[in-house]
């Protein structure tokens, strides 16, 4: 999780890619999640999307949903919150998702189909422009995206970056899945 930090943080070293690969409930999500909500809370009140997380299955954007609802609403007044985050996978109602594309959160929670179609779909391209600040792009259990999936996501990067004309943009991969043979430099590669 430090290293994490100093190479996410802007407060540390130059900010980089980063891949955390760890065991299941070993601390991947704070690897990427403090550095995110520390970037957030520096340009607090700049409007936009901050970092966008994106997750393989609903489920786990449920779950991290209510995690970050217990760590950064309870305690706060309604609006007073310190970081704004909402989810956006395709469950949400109409009127939900209006109010996002109108108030883009600081942080977005959703699926790379949703993704997808915020940056094709007409009527939701102003969350794109919404997006002029985006410093992360995270990737969690990157080991998911394989095959012709993987090729579709890692194509669906490039077309964030391009379309936020953000060269410098994070990408962040968590995965409990790690290679387990050769060296320690083995298992980085």
């Amino acid at each position: 999780q430090c290293e994490a930090w100093l190479r996410l943080s802007s407060r540390g070293q130059t900010p980089r890619h980063t891949l955390a690969t760890t065991g299941t409930s070993s601390g991947k999500t704070e690897c990427f999640l403090y550095p995110v909500l520390d970037h957030c809370a520096q340009v607090a009140g700049k409007p936009g999307i901050k970092a966008i997380i994106l997750y393989p299955m609903n489920a786990l954007a449920n779950s991290q949903f209510g995690e970050l609802e217990k760590f950064l609403c309870r305690g706060y007044a309604q609006g007073q919150e310190p970081v704004r985050f909402k989810r956006y996978t395709g469950q949400e109602s109409d009127e939900e998702r209006q109010a996002i594309i109108a108030n883009p959160p600081d942080i977005l929670l959703t699926n790379y189909v949703m993704l997808e179609l915020i940056l094709t779909r007409v009527e939701e391209r102003p969350l794109v422009e919404q997006a002029a600040g985006l410093e992360f792009l995270v990737f969690d259990e990157l080991h998911t995206y394989r095959g012709r999936q993987g090729a579709d996501v890692a194509l669906l990067a490039r077309r964030v970056r391009e379309a936020r004309k953000a060269p410098d943009l994070q990408l962040v991969g968590t995965s409990a899945t790690m290679a387990t043979g050769g060296s320690f430099a083995d298992q980085q590669t």
